[in-house]
């Protein structure tokens, strides 16, 4: 299958927290939306069938188990009554393709404006993928999409690409779970893959709740309006809405959060204790409901979660967490395993060219303490060398422009999975053609 110069590919990375997809050959992704959708039970709300209000969900999507769902920031920023936030990822694992369907879907029409038969479609998946989810994947984008081809190309591998490598160790720390993954000449070495369900969500929790313990809620955007007094100064006016549910809320104020965390949060140099930053200075941040707050060693505390898991016992309210937690190891500690489980012959190399991936890796300092780690507990011929892009946004995106960098090639153009394979052997091709 081969469109000409003049039919780009379509690049999709569907992470646990965003949506990333875009044109190949492009340097960044045109659309990044949440990965979660709202959904409003039809049986309890009968919405009149204006066409205006069909924001984000395929017309045909309201039979559909009698739920409407609502994708995109701009159809989850609005309020509505009875809105549950759903997420269709579980532990990096796809569980209702449904909403995927819907995601899909408002990325091609939406987003990109684009007819899905016209273009070939990469999509990158996680190294865990398990067969069955790959010809789902398969099934879905040839029957649904009716795409002249398609790729299913593996997070690490992509990575690895945008930085012009074939053999890399590839840290992937996303919102939802980070990975240890090691590359070489282009392949997964799957058996020595580490993975943790620490991600930027737990941190964003953590952060939550240990400003909660002192005293401070965040209040959703919808909770509150804003009444100019005197210029310059506002009056905050509570706004009482009782059928919000309790996702929908959480999701307000998981932004809010992340937004904090975000802005004031770094890895500290040293290993996080109570005395030590108990009195280091505040950084101060200013609330969407005008309040401003100052936080303090909770601004390292809640970063060192990523190298020491067992921090997660001492913050209040995420005791649900804590016993997992127990049992995780940091991340210096997820590299060397992974390194250790590979072949002899390539730990110099993969030591020496440990990449960084996704949004929770893009934490300041996080490189730094890192490389600092690995040094002491690496053995002392290796290079440490942690290398991540100066470029935020190529941090972020880097599984996606990996994609883009790889299916704009062409010696991949032969590589595709066209419809007529899937049409001669199924959708199990997909194992042979996609490694």
């Amino acid at each position: 299958m081969y469109g000409g110069d003049e039919v780009s590919a379509i690049v999709i990375d569907l992470g646990s927290h965003t949506c990333k997809a875009g044109y190949a050959g492009e340097d960044a992704p045109k659309a990044v939306f949440p990965s979660i959708v709202g959904s409003v039970d039809q049986m309890e709300v009968d919405y009149p069938d204006n066409p205006e209000d069909n924001s984000g969900s395929a017309p045909d999507s309201k039979s559909k188990g009698k739920r409407r769902l609502y994708v995109g920031s701009q159809a989850l920023g609005f309020r509505r009554d009875l809105m549950e936030v759903l997420s269709p990822i579980k532990d990096g694992m796809v569980v209702d393709w449904d909403i995927v369907e819907n995601i899909w879907d408002h990325a091609f029409r939406e987003c990109l404006l684009i007819d899905p038969k016209e273009h070939p479609m990469l999509l990158a998946e996680p190294c865990s993928n398990t067969q069955q989810q790959r010809e789902k994947a398969a099934e879905i984008m040839f029957e649904k999409y009716q795409v002249p081809a398609l790729f299913l190309a593996k997070n690490a591998v992509l990575t690895s690409f945008a930085s012009g490598r074939a053999t890399s160790l590839v840290v992937d720390s996303g919102g939802g779970s980070t990975t240890v993954a090691p590359v070489h000449d282009g392949y997964v070495l799957q058996k020595a893959v580490a993975t943790s369900p620490i991600g930027g969500e737990i941190l964003t929790d953590c952060l939550i709740k240990s400003l909660e313990q002192k005293g401070i809620t965040i209040k959703p955007r919808y909770s509150f309006k804003r009444k100019e007094i005197r210029p310059g100064e506002f009056q905050t006016v509570d706004l009482d809405f009782p059928d919000t549910t309790e996702s929908y809320k959480l999701y307000c104020q998981r932004a809010i959060a992340s937004d904090i965390k975000e802005c004031v949060s770094r890895a500290p140099d040293t290993p996080y204790d109570d005395s030590s930053y108990s009195n280091i200075p505040t950084t101060s941040y200013e609330l969407p409901d005008g309040q401003t707050i100052e936080v303090g060693a909770d601004r390292f505390k809640i970063p060192d979660i990523i190298f020491n898991p067992s921090l997660v016992q001492t913050i209040p309210g995420m005791e649900s967490f804590a016993e997992t937690a127990a049992s995780l190891r940091g991340l210096p500690q997820m590299v060397i395993e992974s390194i250790n489980k590979c072949d002899v012959d390539i730990r110099r190399e993969l030591f020496s060219s440990i990449l960084l991936a996704g949004g929770t890796a893009s934490m300041q300092q996080l490189k730094e303490r890192l490389e600092k780690d690995l040094l002491e507990e690496s053995p002392q011929a290796a290079r440490v060398k942690v290398l991540a892009s100066g470029n935020a946004t190529e941090r972020r995106f880097s599984v996606w422009i990996g994609g883009s960098i790889l299916a704009s090639l062409g010696s991949f153009q032969q590589m595709w999975f066209s419809k007529s394979e899937y049409e001669e052997h199924g959708a199990s091709y997909v194992q042979r053609k996609c490694p």
